[in-house]
Parts: C-alpha cells; sequence; structure tokens
C-alpha cells in the first residue's frame, strides 16, 4: 500500500514519470509500482481487467461529483428560500403566455423554483443509489476464476453492493446518462430562472436589478447594464442537452460487453459536471445579490386587469351565476374599462351595474389586489 500510496502522491503533485511505452495510465502505474516495490507490482493486475477498472473508477468519481452537485443546489435552494421568504408579500403580476394573468407574490414565484430545485436534487440522490454498485470483479466481462469476495471490495469502497451481471457491469453506462438526464433537467430549470431574470431586469419590466458583480457595461451605451450571467446560464443549457443527446448515441448502437466507443463518456460527464456546478454557483450569487423593486412590481400587478378572475370568482360564489355567464360578464367590464384606458378597480359601481345589475358595492373589494391575495391565501 505504501508504494501505491506513493503513485497516488506523484499523480497529485505532478511529479509522476508518465512514458509513452507503456499504453495507458494502468500500465504506467504498475511499472512505476515495480520501480518502487520490485515483482510484487506484477500481481497487481490479479482477477482485473482495465475494464472493471475503469467502470469502477468512473462510478467513484461520479459518486463524488454527484455530492458536490447536491451541496451546491443545496446551496441555492437556500438562496431562493431565503429571498422567497423576505417578499412573501411582495405583489407582482403571475403570467401565463407571458400576459399578465393573476396578482402572485415574488415569494411564491420563487418557490416555484425551490419545488423545482428539489425534484432535480431527489433525482440525484435516486441515481446515485442506482450508481452505487460496484464493477470490480467482472474482469473483462466474464469475471474471474480467482477466489475474490466481490461483496469485500465493495464494502471496502462504499458501494452498496456488487454489479449483479459481469457483462452489464463492464458494458452499461446507463447510470452516467441517467445523471446527465438529471443535469439537463437541472439546467432547463436554471435557464428558466435565467430567462425571467433577463426579463425582469430590463427597463421594460423593472422588477430587478443585479449587481455590479453579475452584469456588465456596454462597450458603447453607458446607460445599460447587461444581465451577463443570465444569458450565459441560459446558454449553457444547450452544452448539458447536447451532452446527454452525445452519449446517447454514442451508446445506441454497441453490442456487449465493452467498446473502446464508450471512452468518450469521460469527457461529456466531466463537461456537464462542471458546467452545472458553475452555472449553480452563478445562479446562487445573482439571487442573493439581486435588488427588487416592490413598486414597479405591485404597478405591473395592478395593470392587465390582473384581478378580473377574481370578480367573475365573485360573481359565481356570491350572485350564483354559472362560471361560464360570469366569465362572459366580466369580459364586458373589461373591454369597458379597456376603452375608458382604467383599471378595473377605477370603474364606479354604476358602471359596473350597467353591465349587469347584480353587481354590488362589495364586488369592486375584490378588484382589489392584496384582497385578492388574501382571498387565495396567497399573503
Amino acid at each position: 500500500m505504501s508504494g501505491l500510496a506513493q503513485v497516488l502522491g506523484e499523480i497529485e503533485n505532478g511529479i509522476f514519470p508518465f512514458r509513452r511505452e507503456y499504453e495507458d495510465i494502468h500500465m504506467n502505474i504498475e511499472a512505476r509500482l515495480g520501480e518502487l516495490i520490485g515483482e510484487a507490482a506484477k500481481r497487481l493486475h490479479t482477477a482485473r481487467s482495465r475494464n472493471d477498472q475503469v467502470a469502477t473508477s468512473f462510478r467513484l468519481w461520479m459518486r463524488d461529483a454527484v455530492d458536490e452537485i447536491s451541496s451546491l443546489l443545496g446551496d441555492l435552494q437556500k438562496t431562493l428560500q431565503e429571498k422567497a421568504a423576505m417578499h412573501r408579500a411582495t405583489i407582482m403580476p403571475g403570467f401565463t403566455h407571458l400576459q399578465v394573468a393573476q396578482p402572485v407574490t415574488l415569494g411564491l414565484h420563487l418557490d416555484a423554483y425551490v419545488q423545482m430545485l428539489a425534484r432535480d436534487l431527489g433525482r440525484l440522490q435516486d441515481a446515485r443509489a442506482r450508481m452505487n454498485e460496484c464493477p470490480l470483479g467482472a474482469a473483462a466481462l466474464a469475471g474471474t476464476s480467482y477466489p475474490i469476495d466481490r461483496a469485500a471490495v465493495a464494502k471496502d469502497l462504499q458501494f452498496s453492493r456488487p454489479v449483479a451481471n459481469t457483462m452489464d457491469a463492464v458494458s452499461s453506462r446507463d447510470f452516467a446518462l441517467e445523471i446527465l438526464s438529471v443535469l439537463a433537467i437541472c439546467g432547463t430549470h436554471l435557464s428558466r430562472l435565467a430567462e425571467e431574470i433577463v426579463l425582469w431586469s430590463s427597463a421594460q419590466f423593472g422588477f430587478v436589478s443585479l449587481s455590479d458583480s453579475f452584469s456588465t457595461g456596454s462597450s458603447i451605451m453607458p446607460q445599460k447594464r447587461n444581465p451577463d450571467a443570465a444569458e450565459l446560464v441560459r446558454a449553457k443549457t444547450g452544452r448539458l442537452n447536447g451532452n446527454l443527446v452525445n452519449l446517447l448515441t454514442v451508446m445506441k448502437a454497441l453490442p456487449l460487453a465493452y467498446n473502446k466507443d464508450m471512452q468518450e463518456d469521460k469527457s461529456i460527464i466531466f463537461e456537464s459536471v462542471d458546467t452545472i456546478a458553475l452555472c449553480l454557483k452563478a445562479m446562487t450569487g445573482m439571487i442573493q445579490s439581486m435588488s427588487v423593486n416592490k413598486d414597479k412590481m405591485r404597478a405591473a400587478a395592478e395593470s392587465g386587469y390582473a384581478t378580473a378572475t377574481e370578480l367573475a370568482d365573485w360573481l359565481v360564489q356570491e350572485a350564483g351565476l354559472p362560471f361560464r355567464e360570469a366569465h362572459h360578464v366580466v369580459g364586458k367590464i373589461v373591454k369597458l374599462a379597456s376603452d375608458k384606458n382604467v383599471m378595473l378597480s377605477d370603474l364606479q359601481l354604476a358602471e359596473l351595474q350597467s353591465v349587469d345589475a347584480r353587481i354590488t358595492e362589495n364586488a369592486r373589494k375584490v378588484l382589489d389586489v392584496e384582497t385578492a391575495l388574501k382571498r387565495r391565501e396567497l399573503i
């Protein structure tokens, strides 16, 4: 073990004497170990193949990578939860089709992403549990006649069990595909949030401002601050999606067992792990340092007739109208407000009753955005 420890130290310190006459890392290590401890090094490869060693090393590396990404996901979740708690009563418009739909709170909006990330974290942990099986002892593909204890080795390396089928142990990469899929889904969630930050930080919305650490100035327009970090998070989702398709394409027609094509898996997964880690760190920093313009958000919530549905619900609940009829009545009221270029709450009772006489003064109260939110227990 002391010889292998020295080899590891040399590799970590960048002083390992790699030699081209040895075809790969395995042969280089065995040769160097021979220089350090003598003939005993020639027994290193007993009951092993490069196939099961690589598969094991890859799973070990990916297990650590999943733990790192899980921690970063947790950091972003916590940051979003803290920001959501700060703005549990900050009124903003909810959108569908990017059109003002109904009033919501920023806390509710941000919590939607907390829930998405929770599912991402769950998928990562599920994938980790399935991945946590040890290929060692499968050798090239058919196992070994040497009396080894695969279960003991798996336990020493903190795997839950050996991979049951030796051919599957060396030839499967579905564990990598599963992780790539989870990272692509997570990247999609980050991209959606990034897109909203891009929109919200624009002059047309003005909902938020990004710190200088996550935005840049224009080279010729001094008034501009560009949301570069959010845009890059949005763009890098393409890498995550592409890497998933890349490995799917590599694996789609490979016969059992091992094929050299599978060597391509490493660079693909390494890039995806690096990419998602960078995106998670950037998004955490953006959310932490992002300032919110509450007045702009509230003003936007009060525009676009966002409380129209509340009035329709009032007509159903208080006046006894069928919802379809109530929907039709409120549609006329919205047109009236639009023709007069006023908000729904600006319409007088007489104007509302000119559309439907069953509307009372109490109905006007539900047109207030705070009242609408309290009716839905959102604040």
